[in-house]
């Protein structure tokens, strides 16, 4: 059976019916988000009945919109590991260090999970195609979804989106297209060229079910930490669906008892070239403002205008967490020592994370008693490499050979 209650506006709380395909709010153009009777899920399924349940998001179908009957179109995303980071924890004086690794999902990021979400609902209700921009991940993602489901997929992106992004998308039958300037740019063709076509609009947040795939990370989170919460959790910011859906899942928990405490403080993690939520949040402002000539090698966090600002800034000051803006060159090197000292290439996205939490060591904003969760969106492979050494070329016999890697490396030289 569905436990949906209703569909809802999260800034007028107007109620919108949820068997049929939906947008934003019909009074005020704002985020819908889904609501449960939650009491009906906490009588229904316990946390030891969870554990018998395969892996993956779908294990949580109490809390997800899927109708009942309804088959979900998956390829088996969610589950990720909650990995520790003793050596990285050692590096900052931490002791309690996480990584949710969502590079494990099937399209290499947490895309994954909102899209896989998103495709389902709307082929259910009744979509004959989708239209889609990115900055990269979400379009490989929602090409992938779509051609499990059948349907057809346009995605559009920045022309300095990464190239395979842009391959998974097309190798997926999606047709992409380019655009000058940033995602936002993106956004405003597809407002115009979805309803012409009559293709389904899969901007972020602009549809009420991808936050609830996107959702699922907090669920496992509870579930990965034996129910119970950390204490702050750092989340890259570009569009946010995350940031707004991890603690929507926590309170959805806490509602039915599962979890108990506070909120996690929250923290927005952007570039200092794109980072309209850190200036947002230290402006006292109420929502976010269009960030101008936006630019970050990250280019998950290459969002200038999110179309949730407001719901961001308000999880992070009710959380009473932060924004923290990190230079590209800190990414870069935060990529090398995640790497060098866990063995995790993560994506920029993630890497600014760790960026981010030198600066918080140093200013005192975090202790090392205290349980840190970093969320790693996607893997680093799909991206640009960071400049590294050229590897050194062995020549002559296998003695030879030899001979030159043992004298390298007892002079302690490393390519």
């Amino acid at each position: 059976m569905s436990f949906v209650s209703h569909v809802e506006c999260t800034v007028c709380g107007h109620r919108h019916e949820a068997k049929r395909t939906l947008g934003v709010c019909e009074q005020c153009g704002q985020m819908l988000a889904v609501r449960y009777d939650l009491d009906r899920v906490a009588a229904s399924v316990t946390k030891d009945a969870l554990r018998t349940r395969p892996p993956g998001m779908y294990r949580f179908r109490e809390l997800t919109p899927l109708d009942a009957g309804e088959e979900p179109i998956t390829l088996g995303e969610g589950g990720t590991p909650l990995l520790a980071l003793p050596r990285l924890g050692a590096h900052f004086g931490l002791r309690r260090l996480w990584a949710k690794d969502e590079g494990q999902n099937p399209t290499g990021s947490f895309k994954a999970r909102g899209l896989g979400m998103a495709i389902t609902r709307a082929k259910t209700l009744g979509a004959r195609g989708f239209v889609i921009p990115s900055a990269g991940n979400a379009g490989g993602a929602a090409a992938v979804y779509g051609a499990r489901a059948g349907l057809p997929v346009v995605v559009i992106v920045p022309k300095a989106t990464p190239a395979a992004a842009i391959a998974e998308a097309q190798i997926a039958g999606a047709r992409v297209f380019t655009v000058d300037g940033s995602i936002g740019d993106a956004g405003r063709v597809v407002a115009k060229a979805a309803p012409a076509i009559g293709w389904f609009d899969l901007s972020t947040l602009k549809e009420p079910y991808r936050l609830e795939g996107k959702k699922t990370m907090g669920l496992e989170l509870a579930e990965q930490l034996e129910w119970r919460m950390p204490d702050v959790l750092l989340y890259p910011t570009g569009g946010g669906t995350g940031l707004v859906g991890i603690p929507k899942g926590y309170e959805e928990l806490r509602a039915m008892r599962w979890v108990s405490g506070s909120l996690p403080r929250f923290y927005a993690v952007q570039s200092d070239g794109c980072a309209p939520v850190v200036k947002a949040f230290h402006d006292g402002a109420e929502t976010t403002t269009p960030w101008e000539n936006s630019k970050t090698h990250a280019a998950g966090l290459r969002v200038p205008g999110p179309f949730a600002g407001r719901q961001m800034l308000r999880v992070l000051r009710d959380s009473k967490g932060g924004a923290i803006a990190v230079s590209d060159e800190a990414i870069v090197e935060a990529q090398r020592l995640v790497a060098r000292l866990e063995g995790i290439w993560t994506s920029p996205e993630g890497a600014a994370l760790v960026a981010a939490l030198a600066q918080m060591k140093d200013r005192g904003e975090v202790s090392a008693d205290q349980e840190v969760v970093t969320i790693f969106t996607g893997v680093g492979l799909k991206y640009d490499p960071p400049a590294l050494p050229v590897p050194t070329h062995l020549t002559g016999t296998p003695d030879d050979a030899a001979a030159t890697v043992q004298r390298l490396l007892s002079g302690g030289t490393r390519s």
